[in-house]
C-alpha cells in the first residue's frame, strides 16, 4: 500500500508552498508570499492587524516594513512556515534572525523554540552574539545563561576570538561577580584583562593565543614611552573607555605577591592613586591582624564575599594527589589545599611543613570560603559541579579539615577547583 502524505505535510506543500486558495499577498524585502488569513492569525502581529479597524484589514496585498535588520528574506519564509507546519528545525547558524522574525510578528511558540536552540548551543563562537540577541529581544533566561557560560569559560578556556568579541560593558558585569571562575589567582584576570584590551584596540591583530601577552606588553611599552611619567595608560584618551572595567580588579590579591606588584607597577596601566590606597589599605589590614588579634571572619558576610573574596583556582588534569597553596601573603595564614581519594583537604599550615614566609603563631584562625568545583564537555557546557556555599572554618595550628567528598561517578577530567576566600575581618566602618 501507498503510504499517505500526513495532512500537515500535504497543507504545507499546497497551501504555504504552492500558495493554493491563497487570499493575502505579503510583500517584504522585495519578496511575495501567497498566504492565508486564517493562518497568519496565529500571529499576534497580523492577529490585530486584520481584527481592527486597521486599513490593511481588506486589503489582499500587503506591505511589511522590515525595521530589524536581523531580519531577512529565508528568517520570514521560516517563520511564514511555521504557521503551516508543527515542527521547525532551527540552525543555529540562523537562530538569530529567526528569532528577530518571529519576535516582529509575536510568534511565542517560534520565539519559545529559538530560546531552547539557543540555550543548547551556546558556545565560544555563539555566545556573544546569542547575550546580545537574548537582550535585544527579551529572552532574559538566554541571557542569563551566556553569561553563566562565560563566567565559567572566560578564564579556564581563553581564546583570542572570545576576547575581541567581549564588549565593555560584558567584561565588567564578568570581572565584577564572585562567581568568575579563576585559574590561579587574580592576577590572572588582570593578565587577561591586559590581552583583552590590547585586542579591543588593536582588533586586526590576528595571532595565536600564545603570542598575545608578549605583544601586549610590547604594544602597551610603547604606549608608555609617549605619555609623561606619572600617567597611567587608563588615564589616557585611548584608556578611558576600559576603566570603569579595570575597576572592578581586587587589587588587594594582586599587590599581596611581590612578582606580581612589580609587574602591575611596571605595567603603569593602573592609576597610582589606586594602587596606594590599596596599600594602605593592606598595611592597616596587616596590622590588625598582627596587633588587634583580628582571628578572622566571624560570621558570613553575603556582600563583603561577593565583592571583595580572594577569587582563585586549580585545574586538574587527571585523577592523582595533588598538593599546593595559592601565591601571594594572607596574613601569616598558609592555606594548604590537597586532593587526595576524592577528599579536598584545607590545612593551616604553620610549624609542619616549609613556608616561604611569616605565619601567624594565633592559637585560632578562621577564613570564611566558598570552593567549587566543575567539569567542562567540549563546548564549554558545565557536564558536573558541585559548591559548599560560603562558610566559615576555624582552623588551629596545622589542623587539617576535610572541606568536601566527592562522589566518584562526579568525577568527570579535567576538574576545576575554584575557591573565594576571606582571610580577615572587614574593617569596621
Amino acid at each position: 500500500r501507498k503510504k499517505l502524505k500526513s495532512t500537515s505535510k500535504y497543507i504545507y506543500q499546497t497551501l504555504f508552498l504552492n500558495g493554493e486558495n491563497s487570499d493575502i499577498k505579503i510583500c517584504a524585502l522585495g519578496e511575495e508570499w501567497n498566504l492565508h488569513k486564517i493562518y497568519l492569525c496565529q500571529s499576534g502581529y497580523f492577529s490585530s492587524m486584520f481584527s481592527g479597524s486597521w486599513k490593511e484589514s481588506s486589503m489582499s496585498v500587503i506591505e511589511l516594513e522590515i525595521p530589524d535588520q536581523n531580519i531577512d528574506i529565508e528568517a520570514l519564509q521560516v517563520a511564514f512556515g511555521s504557521l503551516y507546519r508543527d515542527d521547525v528545525l532551527i540552525k543555529p547558524s540562523r537562530v538569530v534572525a529567526l528569532l528577530a522574525a518571529a519576535c516582529m510578528l509575536q510568534l511565542d511558540g517560534l520565539i519559545q523554540q529559538c530560546g531552547e536552540t539557543m540555550a543548547e548551543t551556546i558556545n565560544a563562537k555563539t555566545v556573544c552574539g546569542y547575550y546580545n540577541s537574548a537582550g535585544t529581544y527579551g529572552l532574559d533566561s538566554v541571557k542569563k545563561k551566556c553569561l553563566e557560560w562565560l563566567l565559567n569559560n572566560l578564564m579556564t578556556h581563553q581564546s583570542v576570538e572570545l576576547f575581541k568579541e567581549l564588549s565593555i560593558n560584558l567584561m565588567k558585569q564578568l570581572i565584577s561577580s564572585s562567581n568568575l571562575l579563576v585559574m590561579q589567582v587574580e592576577m590572572d584576570v588582570y593578565t587577561a584583562l591586559k590581552k583583552w584590551m590590547f585586542l579591543q584596540l588593536v582588533p586586526s591583530w590576528n595571532g595565536s593565543l600564545k603570542q598575545l601577552l608578549t605583544e601586549a606588553d610590547a604594544w602597551f611599552a610603547k604606549r608608555r614611552k609617549d605619555f609623561e611619567d606619572d600617567v597611567a595608560f587608563l588615564e589616557s584618551e585611548q584608556g578611558n573607555a576600559f576603566l570603569s572595567v579595570f575597576t572592578h580588579l581586587r587589587l588587594q590579591y594582586i599587590i599581596s605577591d611581590l612578582a606580581s606588584a612589580r609587574i602591575v607597577e611596571r605595567d603603569s596601566l593602573i592609576p597610582s592613586e589606586w594602587l596606594s590606597s590599596v596599600y594602605k589599605q593592606q598595611w592597616f589590614a596587616m596590622l590588625r591582624a598582627e596587633q588587634d588579634n583580628d582571628i578572622g571572619p566571624q560570621e558570613i558576610n553575603k556582600e563583603e564575599l561577593e565583592g571583595n573574596s580572594m577569587r582563585c583556582g586549580r585545574k586538574l588534569a587527571k585523577d592523582g594527589d595533588y598538593c599546593w597553596r595559592w601565591t601571594g601573603f594572607n596574613f601569616g595564614f598558609d592555606l594548604l589545599v590537597t586532593y587526595t581519594n576524592r577528599y579536598i583537604i584545607f590545612k593551616r599550615n604553620t610549624l609542619n611543613q616549609p613556608c616561604s614566609g611569616s605565619v601567624s603563631l594565633q592559637p585560632r584562625r578562621n577564613i570564611a570560603f566558598r570552593l567549587r568545583l566543575a567539569s567542562f564537555d567540549s563546548s564549554g557546557k558545565i557536564i558536573c559541579s558541585r559548591t559548599t556555599g560560603y562558610q566559615i572554618l576555624t582552623l588551629e595550628k596545622d589542623q587539617e579539615q576535610v572541606v568536601m567528598n566527592l562522589d566518584s561517578r562526579l568525577l568527570i577530567f579535567p576538574l576545576y577547583i575554584c575557591c573565594n576566600f576571606l582571610y580577615i575581618s572587614p574593617e569596621k566602618k
